[in-house]
Parts: C-alpha cells; structure tokens; sequence
C-alpha cells in the first residue's frame, strides 16, 4: 500500500531496514521506525495547530507505544491522547503529558486513583455511570475532573468492538445527571470517526458523526456550558486540520500522520509528512509451486498489502491474500519470474498501514537518517518494551 510511496520519499529507510535484517542487528516480522521523520512530522503538525488555533493530542497505538518516538514527539506534541491503560502508563512514564484519556477504551474504574493523580486535561466518559465513578475519585482526590461526552456514532459509522456512548436525543438527560456532580465538569464532545480517507482516492471527508459532535457541543452551549472542547479523531494530519477546524473542531488526534500512512499518504507523494516505516521479513520456505513464503507475525488484517521488495534480487512481488481470521505464521507471494530471486533467508521489506500494538511484532528505532549517518539506537516489542538486542527475538 505505501512501497511506492517510501521508496520515492524516504529511500534512506528502506535500504537501512534491509541493511539491518542482512546484517542480523534485527530479526524478522519487525518494523523499522525513521525516529528523524517522525519527530519532523510532529513538528509539521504542531505547526499547522497552531496556525489554525487547534490543539492536539498525539496517540501512539499504531507505532507500538514505543517509548523514543514518544519522547520525540512530545517535544512538539506535549500531550497525548490514550486508547486504553497501558497505553496510558507508558505515555506517562515516558514523559508526555496526559491529554485526553478514555477514549477508544475506558478507564477501568479501579484504575481511576492511578490516572486521575496525572492530572489529565480531559476524560472521557460514554455514559453517566463512568462519569459518577470519575467523579468520585475526583472528589476524593480535591479536584474537578474535566470530562468529554463520548457521542453515540451514527448509524453505520461505528466499528465493531468500538461500540457505545450517549446518544444526541438523550444527551440533556446526561448532562441533567453529570451537572449534579460535584467531582466533574462537562468540558466538551468527541466522536470517532469523524473524518474517513476515501478507499480510492484517498481524499479525506467528514462523517456523519462530525456535525452529530457538532450538534451536542451545540446543545450543551445552550444548557450554559461555556469553552466546550470538540475532538474529533481519525485520519488526523497536516490536510485534514484545516477541514476539521472549518467545522468547528478544537482538538484533533494524530496517529498515523505521525508515520505518514494516512490513506491519503497512501495515494498522495506530496502529503506534508514523510513516510517512517517498513515492515521487514524473510523469505522462510518456497512451495512446490514455487510461491515464496515470509514468515508473519505482522500482518494488519485492514492493511491491503500490495507488494513485497527482495532487495537482493530486486524482485517486487505481489503478496497474496490471507483470510482475516487466520493467524499469519507466514504470507505468501507470487511466484517470482525466476526461481534465484527469492531464496531461503532473503530479506523482504513490505510498506503498509498497520497497528503495531496489535501484532507481535519487533520495533526497530532508527535515528540519523536525515543526516546520512543511520543507527540503530533501540529494539522493543509491539508493547514498548525494550528487549535485548544481542539476542533479538
């Protein structure tokens, strides 16, 4: 989906990646992170932000929670968002700021001590009983927790597995229960998603769940609520900020801007942000028929990968499609015009977009890029933690 796209962009990556699996500093099934573009396109993003009175929160679940990028991030984007706890606790440790918490996941409520001594700028809620029980705490704690209603999305729009929230024509019921206590403050609405890159052209349009986000922060206004926030997630990057602040938007949550592999990125080679990873494998086995098989371990169900580059031979070959339910030990190619193209060992660098804290895969972090001077200065797990690089598995 992005081989072409990295290959004009950031050649420098894909050959460091290939370098580093030739050379046995890093194993296979790991991604290899430009630490250099992705902190210059935090920079890009923070700028424009600023330019259109924005503020973001940055969210570090597509790059493996990985503890380099996100100090080097946050020195543009000091707070972040969290899609779920751990997530959360190793924002936190790592030195960024709490932004919005809750929201794809809630806190659970014995957690809520923990987070809550963060001091986050907001917390979302997706129904009265979560805001009681972070009023509670809040209260215990001395403090007033400012909290973002999570919207119920329109029809058609929400994800399975991502559902819930408070619907538009009972949100005055909400805000008539949560305004009674005293622990909490409604302090805005978010949606997600509220912006979709078309599948196609990859042109970034609003969804029905953006004037909905609109809508609530609009009737809230009108109970006496006053500076409501609106954060309207997905498909944030450098493009979409001015969209999103024509309708009304005040925060927005960039992901995989921050890599470049937006879909936009993906159809677009003159997108603000820099492409920052690869996918490196090898080739494991060939089958009788002479289709190369890569051993997985990496493989986004929602990717649609195109090709795979064998940088020895230069082969680019056609990966083939694996049913989403099936555990990925290994991917198939298309059989190679001449069978020395792939052998045994060979490395094979993909470009796709994924999320890498679903995976078990390997994060290689890769400075000096931009310099021409590359080094690997860390390999962590899909969780963010640092594993030993003398003996990478």
């Amino acid at each position: 989906m992005f081989l072409d796209t990295v290959l004009t962009r950031n050649p420098e990556l894909v050959e460091s990646a290939a370098e580093l699996h030739t050379s046995g500093a890093i194993p296979p099934d790991t991604y290899v992170i430009d630490l250099d573009a992705v902190e210059a396109n935090a920079r890009l993003l923070a700028a424009e932000a600023e330019r259109l009175g924005m503020t973001l929160w940055f969210v570090a679940k597509q790059f493996g929670r990985n503890p380099e990028l996100i100090r080097a991030i946050a020195q543009h984007i000091p707070r972040f968002a969290a899609i779920d706890l751990p997530e959360a606790r190793i924002l936190h440790a790592s030195g960024a700021r709490a932004g919005n918490l809750g929201h794809l996941v809630q806190i659970p409520t014995r957690s809520l001590p923990e987070v809550l001594a963060w001091r986050p700028e907001a917390v979302t809620v997706y129904d009265a009983a979560n805001a009681e029980a972070v009023g509670r705490e809040a209260e215990r704690l001395g403090t007033v927790q400012d909290v973002l209603v999570r919207l119920q999305g329109a029809p058609g729009t929400v994800y399975p597995g991502q559902e819930g929230g408070v619907p538009l024509d009972r949100l005055d019921d909400f805000a008539e229960r949560v305004e009674r206590l005293p622990g909490v403050r409604i302090a805005g609405v978010t949606a997600f998603p509220c912006v979709l890159c078309d599948p196609v052209t990859g042109e970034p349009e609003p969804t029905a769940n953006l004037p909905l986000a609109v809508a609530a922060r609009d009737r809230l206004a009108a109970r006496g609520h006053e500076g409501l926030k609106l954060s309207a997630p997905s498909a944030s990057s450098v493009t979409t900020l001015a969209l999103l602040a024509r309708h009304g938007a005040t925060h927005a949550e960039p992901g995989h801007a921050l890599t470049g592999t937006t879909p936009l990125h993906a159809v677009d080679a003159h997108q603000p942000e820099r492409p920052a990873y690869v996918y490196v494998t090898e080739v494991a086995h060939t089958l009788a028929d002479g289709r190369p098989a890569v051993l997985g371990g990496g493989f986004y169900p929602r990717a649609r990968i195109k090709q795979a580059l064998l940088p020895r031979s230069g082969a680019r070959l056609a990966v083939q499609d694996a049913p989403a339910e099936n555990i990925d030990y290994y991917r198939l190619l298309d059989v190679p015009a001449t069978p020395d193209a792939a052998r045994i060992g060979d490395t094979a660098v993909l470009a796709f977009r994924t999320q890498i804290f679903v995976t078990r895969s390997n994060v290689a972090v890769v400075a000096g890029l931009s310099r021409g001077t590359p080094r690997l200065c860390g390999l962590y797990d899909a969780l963010g933690r640092a594993l030993d690089q003398e003996t990478p598995s």
